[in-house]
């Protein structure tokens, strides 16, 4: 059903639909997939069709004299959208007066898909991986055009290239504690002379739950520092605010939150601080004891493990140092351990732990704090969402499942798109991991 510029109504049959008349089998039971895309793609032809001869009645002003322009020629534009494309019958307008030519529509003459169309394919393609985001295209809509794999990267660069700075909407009462967290993983790099791409993801929460998550390959255009600033806006970081920035100590990761305004020293994450206890102590329990000697020496390097633990645990850098000596002092029983023949001594293992863990330690002890206090009192202690961010941003679509090698461009613009779809700034609705800051609908099932 159309109107014309008369406002008359018109229909149009598009498409005649037979089905059995009882339910013997289910598969006769309503309209199949196939019927249903041919009859979206009927009704979207007609409806466009109906749009292009109300446009052709307009007459816009020109945009010198202000004189009503006449119809020059009608041109046919091939245009794709979620339900097929379609060819727009568009009429060229000319000033009788100034003999100005107008196209009559503010999209661009060689724009070829609509807006909508896009966002899709960039928010399937930063799901799951471009052919199959193509496959998923053309199994449930009927996209006829630009359903290529090579096509979907290219539409996802360029959405992630025209990504708009979001403004997002006040709280109505700033955030009284945020907490920063920042991480590094790798993805596989395609480029000439190196093996791996270094990728910088974060989070910015605060305890009502609002979160945003960030992301920027290293050694390119986008500001992790700036992304920072972006996410702490979003949450509702007022100026008297001081978030609390958690790391694993390195110190690019340090510099990057001074540039965004986080000026507090960073607590050291307890992840990765507990991974290496737990290495640790497997090693020490892994020590052999044949020999009263080295019995004894077992129990005493395995309580100290355990000591150093709950030292580390409430902040007792000191403390822990004197653990770390202990340890080192019973050691000698284990001098002359042999290994097997793949693998060294345990002694050798604990040795070469202990050294890590101390030397990790030294220039990091400033940064310990009583993560006990903090985990008692329903406080954050370190970076472990951000690993999990980490999991579900990068790893599982750049990295685990699909082992596939990256340019630093491609990569960090499929990154961009990614975390424009978790934070719900790409557009509510499909692919979204978690109710964004500025999204005011209700939250819905993630895709991926």
């Amino acid at each position: 059903m159309s109107i014309d510029a008369e406002g008359e109504e018109h229909g149009t049959d598009v498409m005649r639909i037979a089905r059995p008349g009882d339910l013997t089998d289910l598969a006769g039971l309503g309209l199949t997939l196939a019927e249903g895309k041919r009859l979206l793609a009927g009704v979207q032809r007609e409806v466009v069709a109906a749009q292009a001869r109300l446009h052709a009645v307009r007459r816009p002003a020109c945009r010198g004299c202000g004189a009503a322009c006449r119809v020059k020629d009608y041109r046919q534009h091939a245009v794709a959208t979620p339900f097929g494309q379609v060819a727009v019958r568009l009429p060229r307008f000319r000033c009788a007066a100034c003999a100005t030519t107008e196209a009559g529509v503010g999209w661009l003459s060689h724009a070829r898909s609509t807006p909508e169309l896009d966002r899709l394919r960039a928010q399937l393609s930063a799901l799951m991986t471009y052919r199959t985001a193509a496959a998923v295209l053309a199994q449930l809509l009927p996209v006829d055009a630009g359903a290529d794999p090579e096509t979907l990267r290219r539409h996802t660069f360029r959405v992630a290239e025209r990504l708009p700075v979001p403004t997002p909407a006040k709280p109505a009462s700033p955030a009284e504690a945020i907490v920063v967290t920042l991480d590094s993983t790798f993805v596989r790099s395609c480029e000439a002379g190196e093996r791996h791409l270094e990728v910088r993801v974060g989070n910015v929460e605060t305890a009502s739950g609002r979160r945003q998550v960030f992301g920027a390959v290293a050694k390119t255009d986008t500001d992790p520092a700036a992304l920072i600033r972006r996410s702490l806006g979003a949450v509702g970081c007022a100026e008297g605010t001081a978030p609390t920035a958690f790391t694993d100590g390195c110190p690019g990761l340090r510099r990057i939150l001074l540039r965004a305004g986080v000026d507090g020293l960073p607590i050291l994450d307890w992840f990765h601080l507990g991974m290496r206890l737990q290495h640790l102590t497997q090693v020490a329990g892994g020590l052999s004891c044949d020999g009263p000697e080295r019995a004894a020496a077992k129990a005493v390097i395995v309580e100290e493990v355990e000591r150093l633990r709950w030292r580390l645990w409430h902040g007792k850098a000191k403390d822990a140092g004197i653990s770390i000596e202990r340890i080192r002092a019973v050691m000698r029983h284990f001098r002359g351990e042999l290994g097997g023949r793949r693998a060294a001594a345990p002694s050798r293992k604990l040795w070469t732990a202990l050294r890590a863990l101390n030397n990790y330690l030294v220039g990091q002890s400033d940064r310990l704090v009583d993560y006990g206090a903090r985990h008692r009192t329903g406080l954050r202690v370190g970076t472990a969402l951000t690993e999990g961010t980490a999991n579900f941003l990068v790893n599982r679509r750049m990295a685990k499942s699909q082992q596939m090698r990256w340019s630093r461009h491609g990569a960090d613009r499929l990154l961009q798109v990614r975390c424009a779809v978790y934070n719900g700034t790409l557009g509510t609705g499909f692919g979204q991991r978690f109710c964004a800051a500025n999204d005011l609908l209700p939250r819905v099932a993630a895709a991926a």
